[in-house]
């Protein structure tokens, strides 16, 4: 099955799948907006059925309701109409806006009481209640005509429900004739009480006293409302049903034609990618895919010929590895072989100083060996570390120690620069590697009466080691080969006097897995400095003695 047809099977699987998504979506979303209607006409109900009792209990009268109706039609736009239990129009949002009043939903009306509800304290006396009932009773008749007068008056008022839920009526600074409640004055309250000793024996005592409670204050209490909302036959909102299917049909020829337009634009590179691959599976290395634009297809061109960069790069570096391996072993190796030979034949007698010199020879190859065997481990990342915390000061100490006697023995002064300890988290016998090779270096290329200098910085972090010498320096154009494996800066040196030329290969890439960096700088006739930059123990960087 060609790529093409997979890609245009799957498109119209996607196709059809998003025009069933987007069915189920368009219903999905018709019952939460049917829910939501719901929901949200239960929230404006409970708020105006709130505002008008909370308007009843706090002005005791139904006088001046028209605003607040008023405003509430405005805010839920609810046709709202307004009446007392007994049929008393109080107020018509319809005729309050200035238009001809609507019939009326089939809705059955909402009641709304403002009588409060009382509150008595949890595990009080039978008894105790019946008399705060009875005062409470008292209270609010008092609290009512109050409050009726103070609206009547144009007075600014508030309520707050006290601990029995007896309104108690707070008013702006107007002056006014109405007289402060004094619910204690009332000569009714021991009817109250004698009203309210029935429940006394009722089962259900708080029913009992809260409906004594209604009667007795009903004459002064406002009316209880019968509010109707909504108007008859209001159509709810409905969802387009055409909307819906021309986003499905467009979806599905949205997909075909991308589908179409993708195969093409896809395949193409591609295609240039496969013959690309095969020619790079066939030894072909130089193979590379035109790249354009800047798209996902282009960055995978661009990935594309980096890799084939990358394997023409390591085939290039092997291929000179293994010439430059082939070039070290060769001359010694030739050279053991003549000696053996010659022994064997008897041309050479086998002196002592003859047999410690190709002993000599043999380990100068096991050095090759084992310092190619150090750097394919390195660059592997399958070198061991065993890391502790090291004091650099005292390792370089112990460097200087080691190499003291070939520098006596070249007349050259080997000092040490670390006025205090620098702790860092590494291998040890690694790092002493890495010095040593620096070291060695160093007192190569110093000539006798000269200084090679160990110096470690004594502030800041990371820390920093330093390998000076007053040697000849590297001229500019080879400090970018300086790490190239098997190469050397002065072409006199052999492996004798210049080491195996994977020293410096090496030690980068230990202070590499000790993710630290060494860098190198050089005059011609004044010297060279290696610079290795490591970082610090958490809180044991710079520190005094220990």
């Amino acid at each position: 099955m060609s790529f093409r047809f997979r890609v245009l099977a799957l498109l119209m699987l996607v196709a059809m799948a998003a025009t069933a998504a987007t069915a189920w979506l368009t219903l999905r979303q018709a019952n939460r907006q049917v829910q939501e209607t719901v929901t949200a006409g239960r929230q404006e109900v409970s708020r105006i059925t709130g505002e008008l009792r909370a308007y009843g209990f706090a002005h005791g009268t139904w006088d001046g309701l028209s605003s607040t109706v008023a405003q509430l039609a405005k805010d839920t736009g609810q046709r709202i109409r307004v009446a007392t239990d007994s049929d008393v129009l109080l107020a018509d949002s319809d005729a309050l806006s200035g238009r001809d009043p609507r019939a009326l939903s089939s809705q059955p009306p909402v009641v709304v009481d403002p009588r409060p509800v009382l509150r008595f304290p949890e595990g009080q006396v039978p008894r105790l209640s019946l008399k705060q009932a009875a005062q409470a009773t008292a209270d609010y008749r008092a609290a009512v005509t109050y409050a009726a007068c103070l609206t009547r008056a144009g007075a600014e008022l508030t309520a707050r429900p006290d601990e029995r839920g007896v309104p108690r009526i707070s008013a702006d600074g107007r002056p006014t004739r109405c007289e402060e409640p004094d619910g204690a004055a009332d000569p009714r309250i021991q009817q109250d009480l004698d009203a309210l000793r029935v429940c006394e024996s009722e089962p259900l005592f708080a029913a009992c006293v809260q409906r004594v409670f209604n009667e007795r204050v009903g004459s002064s209490a406002p009316e209880r409302l019968s509010i109707r909302l909504g108007v008859r036959n209001e159509s709810p909102p409905t969802l387009a049903a055409a909307p819906t299917v021309a986003v499905a049909v467009g979806v599905a020829l949205g997909v075909i034609l991308g589908a179409l337009l993708l195969s093409r634009a896809v395949l193409r590179p591609v295609r240039a990618m496969t013959l690309a691959a095969e020619g790079l599976g066939e030894g072909d290395l130089g193979r590379r895919v035109p790249v354009s634009g800047r798209d996902e297809i282009a960055q995978l061109g661009g990935a594309f010929n980096r890799m084939a960069d990358s394997i023409q790069a390591g085939e290039e570096r092997q291929r000179r590895l293994t010439s430059d391996i082939a070039h070290e072993l060769r001359t010694p190796l030739a050279n053991l072989r003549g000696y053996l030979e010659a022994l064997r034949d008897g041309i050479v007698e086998p002196t002592p100083d003859l047999l410690a010199s190709l002993h000599e020879e043999a380990l100068l190859q096991q050095r090759i060996v084992d310092d190619l065997q150090d750097l394919a481990l390195a660059e592997a990342g399958a070198l061991t570390y065993h890391r502790t915390e090291v004091d650099l000061r005292e390792l370089l100490e112990a460097g200087r120690r080691a190499h003291r006697a070939q520098a006596e023995a070249a007349g050259i002064a080997l000092e040490l620069e670390a006025p205090r300890p620098v702790y860092v988290t590494a291998d040890p016998d690694r790092l002493r590697q890495v010095v040593g090779n620096l070291v060695g270096n160093a007192l190569r290329a110093t000539a006798l009466g000269g200084t090679v200098t160990l110096a470690l910085s004594p502030h800041g972090e990371p820390a920093v080691v330093e390998v000076r010498d007053t040697g000849t320096g590297i001229p500019a154009e080879d400090l970018p080969r300086l790490f190239d494996r098997f190469w050397r800066a002065d072409a006199a040196r052999g492996r004798a006097t210049g080491g195996s030329g994977l020293g410096l290969s090496i030690a980068r890439q230990i202070v590499t897995d000790h993710r630290g960096t060494i860098e190198v700088r050089s005059t011609v006739g004044a010297g060279t400095t290696f610079t290795v930059v490591l970082p610090t123990t958490p809180g044991g960087g710079v520190s005094g003695e220990r």
